[in-house]
């Protein structure tokens, strides 16, 4: 399964009472699709998924196979620390007609790597949707090591991994020793041009929310052999990659939204809106 190239880890828009905004939640899909997005990533770290519940999380991925009507992937977040939660919300969205899902690491309880394949082998044999593992030690406190990968590689429907543990060595390795159709996405837009410097296949972004169409130039330019170009655009890029991180994510890249006239709402407790010098900080860096 060939997800694309440039993901969109989607937020998830809310209203003034905090639940989940569906009208402005269609107008973000198109704006998405208009400006690069070849794939969305829903109910993911930056779709704040620690704080929607299971039928939330299900309204919200019906939704969005409605709006997008097969015009992109769409890939359900279903992974969370419970193997056995992971497995009933992946049955339930496989059954929606999503065209893959995307398993965290378990965060808190910190498997080792034993673990790590019990864990997502267990979910893989439960499903015939593609898979993408998602490897973010920075939240999960548990990074899956390159011969873990290698291992899971080989399981059928695993055919991807977002990687954010910015260790070029591993992703590098990875790479390496997974056949051609496995394929390594960027989990930082700030990494997206390293990685596929060592033969990555794109990003599941978040600045693509904002910056969409520049996201898409770096990695075409890439893969098109237009190294200068893709360098020249990636340093570009990196002032509002480092600004939609100035805060945990996806507090500034929702802020931006709203800057841009994409009002999204505000984050859900126990995450907390921009202070008025960062506001004013990313005015600068999106509005300039």
């Amino acid at each position: 399964m060939d997800f694309g190239t440039v993901l969109t880890a989607m937020v998830t828009p809310f209203d003034t009472d905090g639940n989940i905004d569906f009208p402005t939640t269609r107008l973000l899909i198109e704006h998405l699709l208009d400006n690069g997005t070849e794939g969305i990533v829903v109910a993911g770290t930056t779709g704040e998924s620690p704080t929607l519940s299971d039928s939330e999380k299900l309204e919200l991925f019906k939704y969005v196979l409605e709006v997008v009507n097969k015009r992109v992937p769409v890939i359900a977040g279903t992974g969370n620390n419970n193997t056995a939660a992971s497995i009933a919300l992946t049955k339930e969205v496989e059954a929606m007609g999503v065209d893959g899902i995307m398993l965290v690491t378990p965060y808190y309880n910190r498997p080792n790597q034993k673990g790590l394949i019990g864990h997502f082998t267990t979910i893989a044999q439960c499903t015939h949707l593609p898979i993408m593992l998602y490897n973010i030690p920075g939240r999960s406190m548990v990074n899956m090591t390159a011969e873990t990968t290698i291992y899971l590689s080989n399981v059928e429907n695993i055919v991807a991994v977002k990687e954010s543990s910015a260790d070029l060595d591993q992703i590098s390795k990875i790479i390496e020793n997974t056949s051609d159709d496995f394929f390594v996405y960027s989990g930082d837009d700030g990494m997206t041009l390293p990685i596929l410097s060592v033969g990555g296949q794109g990003v599941v972004s978040v600045a693509s929310h904002v910056i969409g169409q520049q996201m898409r130039s770096i990695v075409q330019s890439y893969h098109s052999g237009q190294y200068k170009k893709a360098a020249q655009l990636h340093r570009e890029a990196l002032p509002i990659i480092k600004g939609l991180f100035m805060a945990p994510n996806p507090v500034p890249v929702k802020a931006a939204l709203n800057m841009i006239g994409m009002n999204v709402g505000n984050t859900r407790l126990p995450l907390v809106g921009l202070s008025e010098e960062e506001t004013e900080q990313l005015k600068e860096i999106i509005l300039q």
